[in-house]
């Protein structure tokens, strides 16, 4: 393994174990698109399995989704907006919206949500 690809494992790691912190091992399980709801703690173990390319995608949407809500909201605000139906993204919500890799789509609710934009 190359320095690079250690120091990018290292960054997919602790950004698993923000995501696993905030929003719990079960939804940074399902937001990856992985159905074993355990596999987030082995993510951000040193020595554990490593996310798949797609998996490592979904979890940097995510982390970049949480950071931007999180930054204006109460974690615990930030965390239902995940769950939660959204109009603005046809009545899904964010976590399916970034398990199926809608980049552009989730980062522009997410920045509408802090910027109190949203026109119906």
């Amino acid at each position: 393994m190359t320095t690079t690809e250690s120091a990018e494992l290292q960054n997919i790691r602790e950004l698993a174990r923000q995501l696993k912190n905030a929003l719990g091992p079960t939804l940074v399980a399902t937001l990856a698109g992985n159905q074993d709801t355990r596999i987030p703690l082995q993510w951000v173990s040193v020595d554990g399995s490593t996310p798949t390319p797609e998996e490592q995608e979904r979890l940097r949407l995510a982390h970049r989704a949480w950071r931007t809500v999180s930054e204006v909201e109460e974690e615990d605000l930030a965390r239902l907006w995940f769950l939660g139906a959204n109009p603005w993204l046809g009545d899904t919500t964010p976590l399916t919206a970034i398990r199926l890799l809608h980049t552009r789509e989730v980062m522009t609710v997410a920045t509408a949500m802090i910027e109190d934009r949203f026109s119906g």
